[in-house]
C-alpha cells in the first residue's frame, strides 16, 4: 500500500529586527504578479502567490466559501510560532455585490507577511515559488472614457429613484435577502452607481496603484484581491474571537472652494438628509448583528470621519457574540457577512426591495464593487472591508489597448427622497478621484 501524502505544512515564524523585510512597509515587499492586500496605517497583511483558490458565486457564496475554507484548514498541518491575528492559514477574499456568477474568491497565498502591534511575521504553505520583486511601474499615459453607466445615465437614474421614494412606489420585497424577514415595505433609501473606464500606455501594475492610495488615505484599508484594488474607509466587520467590529459610513459631503472643513463637518452633522440616510444604514446593519450578539453597542450619533476627498457621517459598532454563535461557526466571519450583506450603506433600506430597484435603476453588473473585501484566518477570525474607492484591473492582455491596461472605476451613493440628483452627481465624482489621482502616482 502506498503511503498516505504528508499534509501540507503552513509555517508562521517571527521576522526579527536584524532582518531587511521587518524595516519595509509592508507594500514594498510585493511581487508584481496578483499581489494581495490589507493595509492600514503600515499593518496589516500583504500576500503573493496562490497555494489554493475558490471561484464562488450565487446566494449561497458565503455559505461556500465558509464550508470550502474550513475543509482547506482542516486538510494542512498548522506550525504557528506567533500565535496573532492573521497568523497561521489566512486566505484573501472578495466577493461580489449581487448573486450573478463568476464574481467571488477566496486566495490562499503561498506567503503572507503581516505586521501587528510592531511585531513582524513570515507565513508560508509548503514550498513557495520564488517570486522576485520587480520595480514598480507607472501607468503611463491615463484616458477615461464612459463605462457601462455615464454620470448622466447615473443622474438620470437618481431622478427616477428620488420620484419613487417621495411617491413610495417602490415595490416591496416579498422576502429578506438576509433570511430575517425584515424587508418588507417601500424603499427610503437606495444606494446607486455608474462606472468610468481608464486606459493606460503602459501595464497597469496595481502596486502602483496601492502605494499611491496608501499614502494618501493612510487611515483606509489598501486592498488588493485577484485584481480588485482600492483603498475603503468602510470596515463591514472584524471578527476577533467573541469582538466584532463595523465601521458604518452614510451620509457624505466634499471640500468646496471658500467653505473650510470644520464648517463642513457642522453642516454634515446637522444635515437631516444625511443623518436620516446614516441612521438606515447603521440601524439596518444593528439589526442583522443583534441575533448573533449577547452584547451589542451603536452609538447615538455618528461622529464626522475626514478624508482628503470627502467626509462621511461614521458609526462604530462594537459587539460581542453571544455563546452559542461563538461556539457552533454561524459566527464566523464568513457566516456573519453573509448575515449582514448587502447593508444599507451599499444597497438601501429596506434591503430586499431596494436591492430589486438598483436591479431596476442602475442598469449595470457591479462586479466585487460594493462587495465585502479582506481575510479570514482558520479560526473564523480576520477582517472584511467594503469595496469601495476601487478599481478592477482587467486580466493582461483582456484590454484592446496594445502593450497597456484598462481598469474599471466605480463610485456611487446612498439615494434618499430629500436628494438633489446634481448633488449626487458631484459627489460620485469626488468618490472616484482617489483611484484617478491614485493612476497619477504618490501623494
Amino acid at each position: 500500500m502506498a503511503p498516505s501524502p504528508s499534509p501540507l505544512t503552513v509555517r508562521t515564524v517571527a521576522i526579527p529586527e536584524g532582518d531587511p523585510r521587518h524595516a519595509a512597509e509592508l507594500l514594498e515587499l510585493l511581487p508584481d504578479r496578483a499581489p494581495l492586500s490589507w493595509v492600514r496605517g503600515g499593518e496589516g497583511l500583504v500576500g503573493w502567490g496562490c497555494a489554493a483558490r475558490l471561484d464562488t458565486s450565487g446566494p449561497e457564496r458565503f455559505a461556500a466559501a465558509d464550508a470550502w475554507w474550513h475543509a482547506w484548514c482542516e486538510g494542512v498541518e498548522v506550525r504557528d510560532e506567533v500565535g496573532l491575528p492573521g497568523t497561521g492559514p489566512v486566505a484573501f477574499t472578495s466577493f461580489g455585490f449581487a448573486d450573478r456568477p463568476g464574481d467571488s474568491v477566496l486566495v490562499v497565498p503561498e506567503v503572507v507577511v503581516g505586521c501587528r502591534d510592531g511585531v513582524r511575521w513570515i507565513t508560508t504553505v509548503g514550498e513557495p515559488s520564488p517570486h522576485p520583486v520587480r520595480p514598480v511601474g507607472g501607468p503611463g499615459t491615463v484616458r477615461y472614457e464612459t463605462g457601462a453607466v455615464s454620470a448622466e445615465q447615473y443622474r438620470r437614474a437618481v431622478v427616477q429613484a428620488v420620484r419613487i421614494l417621495r411617491s413610495g412606489d417602490s415595490a416591496p420585497a416579498t422576502a429578506s435577502v438576509n433570511g430575517t424577514g425584515a424587508d418588507s415595505g417601500a424603499v427610503r433609501k437606495v444606494v446607486l452607481a455608474h462606472d468610468l473606464l481608464a486606459t493606460t500606455s503602459e501595464p497597469l501594475d496595481a502596486r502602483y496603484l496601492l502605494r499611491a492610495l496608501a499614502a494618501r488615505y493612510p487611515g483606509c484599508w489598501s486592498f488588493a484581491v485577484d485584481g480588485l484594488v482600492g483603498a475603503t474607509p468602510e470596515l463591514l466587520l472584524e471578527r476577533t474571537g467573541r469582538r466584532i467590529r463595523s465601521r458604518v459610513l452614510a451620509g457624505t459631503t466634499w471640500p468646496r472652494p471658500g467653505v473650510s472643513a470644520d464648517d463642513l463637518a457642522t453642516s454634515l452633522l446637522g444635515s437631516a438628509k444625511d443623518l436620516s440616510e446614516h441612521a438606515f444604514a447603521a440601524e439596518s446593519l444593528a439589526a442583522e448583528l443583534r441575533p448573533f450578539c449577547g452584547e451589542l453597542a451603536v452609538p447615538e450619533r455618528p461622529e464626522v470621519l475626514r478624508l482628503r476627498n470627502v467626509l462621511h457621517l461614521a458609526s462604530h459598532i462594537t459587539g460581542e457574540l453571544h455563546d452559542h454563535a461563538a461556539s457552533n461557526g454561524v459566527g464566523a466571519l464568513l457566516r456573519l457577512a453573509a448575515a449582514v450583506h448587502p447593508s444599507a450603506a451599499v444597497g438601501g433600506t429596506p434591503t430586499g426591495a431596494a436591492v430589486e430597484l438598483i436591479k431596476r435603476l442602475e442598469g449595470m453588473d457591479r462586479g466585487r464593487y460594493a462587495g465585502p473585501v479582506g481575510w479570514v484566518d482558520d479560526a473564523g477570525n480576520g477582517e472584511l472591508g467594503i469595496a469601495l474607492r476601487c478599481a478592477q484591473i482587467e486580466a493582461e492582455g483582456a484590454s484592446d489597448a496594445p502593450g497597456g491596461g484598462r481598469a474599471r472605476l466605480f463610485a456611487g451613493g446612498g439615494i434618499v427622497a430629500e436628494s438633489d440628483p446634481d448633488l449626487e452627481v458631484a459627489e460620485a465624482a469626488a468618490k472616484l478621484l482617489p483611484v484617478r489621482e491614485a493612476l497619477d502616482g504618490p501623494g
